[in-house]
């Protein structure tokens, strides 16, 4: 499991002198510096919009630091745990690319295509211009400040018209340096056919626990 995970990663590594804005911040370095040994961030995935935290349906990925200095992702689902892998700390958060890959799996089973290509577009979007405005979020009985980056990998491309909704699909993430692990919600949405308001697919983690270490 570490080596596809390794893989996994590798497959969102984009070369420096490419960086831009968007990358930067979703992509952001060194976050996972106050999260020490024996501390977790655990998030709150759901695939559909009838699952929440308060009712205990969907999901839960936790976040936990090794004494190697890893981040290891476990899956929490059906009472059942599975470890999604390992990644170095140093890098970042790595639910990110967790997040990402689910989305190519899911859009690609349900929408077809090649996942190969539904991945290199998510890239290309990540490289070029996204909606970037601020936010505020209320986290531990505290509103502090955020940003939420929104994609639109598939507005312009020249397959949209295979894709059903999946050519209106949206990914926003919501980032604070307030936010232990940089990530609030990383949310996955398109509508039901493409151009409709009617919900399709949806698909969200969220932060529901963790805390910055103290120094």
């Amino acid at each position: 499991m570490r080596v596809l995970v390794i893989l996994l990663g590798l497959m969102w590594v984009v070369p420096a002198m490419a960086a831009a804005q968007t990358y930067d911040l979703l992509f952001r370095e060194g976050v996972l510096s106050d999260i020490h040994l024996g501390e977790a961030l655990t998030y709150f995935k759901a695939t559909d919009r009838s699952s929440s935290p308060k009712d205990g349906s969907g999901d839960k990925v936790s976040l936990a630091i090794t004494p190697e200095k890893t981040a290891t992702l476990t899956l929490e689902h059906g009472g059942k745990h599975r470890q999604l892998g390992s990644f170095p700390a140093s890098v970042g958060n790595p639910v990110i690319m967790y997040f990402l890959e689910t989305t190519v799996r899911d859009m690609a089973a349900q929408a077809g295509g090649s996942p190969f290509y539904i991945r290199n577009r998510i890239k290309e979007a990540l490289l070029g211009e996204a909606e970037i405005v601020p936010v505020k979020l209320s986290y531990n009985d505290r509103e502090v400040d955020g940003q939420r980056v929104t994609l639109h990998p598939f507005s312009a491309d020249k397959a949209r018209d295979k894709m059903g909704g999946f050519a209106d699909l949206a990914l926003a993430v919501t980032v604070s340096d307030e936010i232990p692990g940089w990530y609030y919600s990383l949310v996955a949405s398109a509508p039901l056919k493409a151009g409709s308001d009617q919900p399709g697919y949806s698909s969200s983690i969220t932060l529901i626990s963790g805390q910055k270490g103290r120094q």
